[in-house]
């Protein structure tokens, strides 16, 4: 879990530009490295660089940070209205876990269905939490915009851009080791 968190401010700011505007990011593909095998001494195995020094990398400080912001932006928009009671924190975290689980186990479904052994539950968490970026950005847009067009605008523009960014990504399934 720890390498999952490794990031940096610059990572961070780079990722959410290509969460925002994957149109123009190259490439796709996860950076990697070799080094000696524990397990069988004389080979070498291909491991994943991590966040801080590969931009392709999932991480799950995005998606824990979003999520979270998103329960807090709900509540102040709750309270902003007047119709703000503390369970609908838990109602809103609870809803929005529920949906990502969801998620979670038709992609693991997917996965088994398709014959794909060695899908990562973590990657899949972290590509499932990405959404909440798009998901913040929208909401702020429908609360200064009003429900007009333009708020519908921006909320295609974040979901065009979720879906080219998820079918563009790179999915980590560990490679075989090479002797």
């Amino acid at each position: 879990m720890k390498p999952f968190f490794a990031v940096t401010n610059v990572y961070v700011i780079r990722k959410l530009h290509v969460l925002l505007n994957p149109w123009r990011h190259i490439p796709w593909s996860r950076q990697s490295t070799a080094r000696a095998s524990a397990q069988r001494p004389g080979e070498t195995e291909t491991i994943y660089l991590p966040p801080r020094e590969d931009l392709n990398a999932p991480d799950m400080y995005i998606p824990l940070m979003s999520f979270v912001t998103y329960i807090l932006l709900s509540a102040l928009l709750y309270g902003l209205s007047g119709t703000f009671h503390p369970e609908l924190l838990g109602y809103t975290a609870s809803s929005a876990l529920g949906a990502v689980v969801f998620e979670l186990v038709c992609l693991r479904l997917g996965c088994y269905l398709l014959s794909i052994s060695n899908s990562q539950l973590l990657d899949l968490v972290a590509y499932s939490g990405y959404k909440f970026v798009g998901v913040i950005i929208s909401i702020l847009a429908t609360s200064l915009f009003g429900h007009g067009w333009l708020s519908w605008i921006v909320f295609a523009y974040c979901y065009l851009a979720q879906a080219f960014f998820l079918v563009n990504y790179p999915l980590a399934f560990p490679q075989a080791s090479s002797g």
